[in-house]
């Protein structure tokens, strides 16, 4: 769940569940349809969108070995403002949208809890089962960004960029990690919609030690030689998604929702033997949900 909170849903639960963003038809108008114009009314209420899915990925961070995760999320709309939730993740946008319908100017906190090998249970490599649990993380911070509304396909598609920071505020790696995304959403109609995103990742020097790096009990343990990892850029990641309205509109009633992503570690981490003799720099990641919007 770490992992499908981290790259995932941050543009699934604001893109493909978007309750913000003014999803119209492309192709129609509001005098010739009425599905449109039903959606027209649906612009800048106050809405829920609640889901529930699967995902499939790694054991654990950069594991080549893969497992089914639940996938909790819920979205707020309220007075211009969103409250995300998904997983372990949870985010506020503080700013209000409703006075200018062009740009999304972003900005408030958000809180993770990094649960990477937290358990080795589900852990199928005994290697990196030897190296032992690590501790919940709690990671808080916050983030900026700017969207604008109409870029490229239409008048309702919609490009945002930010970046985020967090720390970790339970000593268990006790270092800041800096997360610059970019994601493009348009719809296609009332009831579809798709979007592309793009994500990296740049951890401290606590991070790569308490996660990539090797100690030499551990390398006793384990059979991994010693290494030390260094803080810098940790990995990047590409994907899509998908959503389409099984009842009602993409504001409004059920839907389906789809994500994959491609993520692959670089540096030290790519380079770690975690990665690198137990595990694979290149990671899959995908998700299937449904959710309500009401």
């Amino acid at each position: 769940m770490r992992l499908f909170s981290r790259v995932v849903a941050p543009m699934i639960v604001t893109g493909a569940l978007s309750l913000s963003m003014p999803a119209m038809a492309q192709d129609t108008t509001i005098s010739s349809n009425p599905g449109a114009a039903e959606m027209a009314g649906q612009l800048g209420k106050n809405t829920v969108t609640i889901g529930l899915g699967a995902a499939y990925l790694p054991d654990y961070e950069g594991s080549n070995d893969y497992q089914f995760s639940p996938a909790p999320a819920a979205l707020a709309y309220i007075d211009g403002h969103t409250i995300t939730y998904i997983g372990n993740r949870i985010s506020v946008d503080l700013i209000g949208d409703k006075a200018n319908r062009d740009w999304d100017i972003q900005a408030g906190p958000v809180g993770v809890v990094n649960l990477d090998r937290n358990s080795t249970s589900g852990i199928d490599d005994p290697r990196v089962r030897a190296l032992g649990k690590i501790g919940a993380a709690v990671e808080l911070g916050g983030y900026v960004g700017i969207g604008k509304i109409g870029v490229i396909t239409s008048p309702y598609d919609r490009l945002s960029v930010s970046i985020s920071y967090r720390h970790d505020v339970t000593g268990v790696h006790d270092s800041g990690i800096w997360q610059p995304s970019i994601n493009y959403f348009t719809p296609l109609s009332t009831k579809a919609a798709v979007g592309l995103f793009a994500t990296a990742e740049h951890v401290g020097r606590g991070y790569a030690r308490r996660y990539f790096s090797i100690t030499p009990d551990q390398s006793v343990a384990s059979g991994f030689p010693v290494y030390a990892a260094r803080s810098g850029w940790k990995d990047w990641s590409v994907g899509g998604l998908a959503t389409y309205s099984i009842t009602g509109n993409l504001l409004k009633g059920w839907k389906l929702v789809g994500g994959l992503t491609y993520g692959r570690m670089v540096n030290d981490f790519g380079d770690s033997p975690i990665v690198s003799q137990a595990g694979s720099r290149g990671q899959w990641l995908s998700a299937l949900g449904i959710a309500y919007t009401f």
